[in-house]
């Protein structure tokens, strides 16, 4: 597999920048993860709260922190300010979940135009085709968990 000298040196170039621009692309679909998974817990904790006011008593005090300062309310009307923000924040991670799908699609397009198959901590390499191809020429790009 002989290279012509003035193609060698455009070549790697090529293959770096495929390389980073699919790097980049994981890292995006690993921050939305770790967004939604942020964002998961938060709603697990207001549930916890809702779980926690509603049996009790309607006019018994409780507090709630509101943009960093501590506010004094009843049961009653602590309750559907938690029930909305929970609404809300399941609403955004819906539309995470949407970007995220996205972002998928978008570098299994990525991985199919340049013929990227993953290279595993083992040695292991991913070929998402299942098949092997002749002389096709594509980018291995290292991925370790």
């Amino acid at each position: 597999m002989e290279k012509v000298e003035g193609d060698n040196s455009k070549e790697p170039i090529n293959e770096q920048a495929v390389a980073n621009m699919y790097g980049a692309m994981r890292a995006d679909i690993n921050q939305i993860y770790s967004k939604i998974t942020e964002l998961e817990m938060e709603v697990s904790e207001h549930s916890l709260v809702m779980n926690a006011i509603e049996p009790l008593d309607p006019s018994r005090r409780c507090y709630r922190m509101i943009g960093g300062v501590l506010v004094e309310r009843t049961a009653k009307e602590a309750f559907p300010a938690v029930q909305r923000n929970k609404e809300g924040l399941e609403e955004v991670i819906a539309r995470f979940n949407e970007a995220l799908e996205k972002k998928k699609k978008d570098v299994m397009e990525f991985e199919a135009k340049y013929k990227i198959r993953i290279r595993k901590g083992d040695g292991e390499t991913k070929d998402e085709s299942g098949k092997k191809e002749g002389n096709a020429q594509g980018v291995l790009v290292g991925h370790y968990l």
